[in-house]
């Protein structure tokens, strides 16, 4: 059977074909047979295009013709600029994914063609860090790889870099290689040049007296350097307590938030000066109201010097025990002998001077003086036992009771010539003498071992009699020499 071409009605054709595509259009039917036959290709080579269909935790799902679907990561969309379903974007394929059979896309290689291709020194870009290692930030830049060395990551040094994990930087290209696709970027220079236009403006507004909150970037044993936002002003140990800090560590770390006062300001020496304390009341405002001479209180040794322990009385308020008010009865060469730092003592206030800043304070003055009745105790002519403590080149001391003591000085050491005190007594030895004067304004003793043993004990003599004790020698009408100075 033939059939003549002729004899089809028009028409009749096309009402047929209405009836089979049930109102699809004459677009539709060419999606749909463009899609039929696999992906849909981009004009671009080796690429397709694909419409975003849906977004699901970190992963985003494309159709890509064909009743196919890709998937590509979410991180690959710059973070202020998140994808939508209806997108349509060129990608490059990687092949499918083994367990869930999806085609796996990139977006941001199709960037790096576009832009990262073109990348110059100097511009300004936003990097994802990637991962960390010991020199510095591992980063992309839309498919580029990218390093920020650890000095280049921020203005201040940062020693632990997880905390930039997956996070967004603005950063600065410095170094670009297109052949190895890969740039060393820079994040400091662009806080330096921010840093430097705050720093610009802050500097017309600061002045002496201001009250200003600030960021510690660094600590010194001396101080903390606060950064006011562009200006980094020094606060010294000094100023930062009224009571006594001995390293900055102790009262600030680096990233604390502080309200701090401007002292001074020296902008030929780029010098600004903080103080914390200032923000609080002075406690030595209220010290003659707090304290009197003569009465006792407790405090906490809080440094020892050689002249003498502080002791802290109240928060911010400190006193001096000088080494000559610390015992009656031993004798001091270092507050460490009878002290330790963080000792709690009582002591009796000696002097205030509100003005200076100073409280003399002293431990003995809490026991009996022992010169109080010294000469009712020790007379002239008296003989008395002791045993010798020190001795030095004039004499030898000798100890008579707790906390008093005598000199012998060389000449009344024997009644024979002595060229050295060494010769005859040595620290530890027990003498016995003879109580020449007393002197309780200058707490002085001066003592004799001349002729003692006669005095002591008559010598027998051949017949059996006791002989008589020499007369005493006549006494020297001009002082001794060598001195008598204690």
């Amino acid at each position: 059977m033939s059939t003549d071409p002729q004899k089809f009605d028009d028409a009749e054709i096309k009402q047929q074909l209405e009836a089979a595509l049930g109102g699809l259009s004459a677009e539709d039917v060419k999606k749909h047979m463009s899609g039929r036959h696999g992906p849909r290709h981009s004009e671009s080579k080796g690429r397709i295009r694909g419409t975003i269909v849906s977004i699901r935790g970190s992963d985003v799902f494309v159709d890509i013709g064909g009743k196919s679907e890709g998937v590509l990561a979410l991180d690959e969309f710059e973070p202020d600029q998140p994808p939508a379903a209806g997108q349509v974007f060129d990608l490059v394929p990687h092949g499918f994914d083994r367990e869930s059979g999806l085609m796996r896309l990139s977006l941001s290689e199709v960037r790096l063609d576009s832009e990262g291709g073109q990348l110059r020194i100097g511009d300004v870009v936003k990097a994802k860090v990637t991962g960390t290692n010991i020199g510095g930030l591992e980063l992309r830049i839309h498919g580029v790889r990218g390093f920020m060395p650890l000095s280049q990551v921020d203005i201040v040094r940062h020693d632990d870099t997880a905390s930039f994990l997956n996070h967004w930087l603005e950063c600065e290209v410095v170094e670009a290689d297109r052949r190895g696709k890969s740039v060393v970027l820079s994040r400091r220079k662009l806080l330096e040049r921010q840093r430097e236009a705050d720093r610009r403006v802050l500097k017309e507004q600061l002045a002496e007296g201001q009250t200003r909150k600030g960021v510690v970037r660094r600590i010194a044993e001396y101080g903390a350097f606060v950064d006011l936002g562009g200006i980094d002003g020094l606060l010294h140990v000094s100023d930062m307590s009224y009571s006594r800090v001995n390293n900055a560590s102790e009262m600030v770390k680096v990233g604390d938030e502080l309200e701090v006062r401007i002292l001074k300001i020296d902008w030929e020496k780029d010098r600004v000066s903080l103080g914390m304390k200032q923000l609080a009341p002075d406690p030595w405002t209220l010290v003659t109201a707090n304290f009197s001479v003569g009465a006792t209180v407790d405090g906490k040794v809080t440094k020892l010097m050689e002249f003498g322990a502080f002791v802290e009385l109240q928060p911010g308020v400190e006193g001096l025990i000088p080494v000559s008010e610390m015992s009656w009865t031993q004798r001091v060469r270092h507050p460490k002998d009878i002290l330790n730092v963080g000792d709690s003592v009582r002591v009796s206030v000696l002097a205030i001077d509100p003005a200076k800043r100073k409280l003399t304070l002293s431990l003995k003055a809490l026991g009996e003086d022992p010169w109080k009745d010294i000469q009712s105790r020790f007379q002239p002519e008296m003989m008395v036992a002791g045993a010798v403590t020190r001795i030095v080149d004039f004499g030898a001391f000798v100890s008579l009771t707790d906390g008093v003591e005598g000199l012998v000085h060389i000449s009344q050491l024997s009644d024979q010539h002595v060229r050295r005190v060494s010769d005859v007594v040595e620290p530890g030895k027990v003498v016995q003498v003879r109580v020449l004067s007393v002197d309780p304004e200058q707490r002085r003793i001066s003592l004799s071992m001349k002729s003692v043993a006669a005095a002591a004990a008559p010598v027998e003599t051949a017949a059996g009699m006791a002989a008589p004790p020499p007369p005493p020698k006549k006494k020297r009408e001009r002082p001794l020499r060598g001195g008598l100075t204690w």
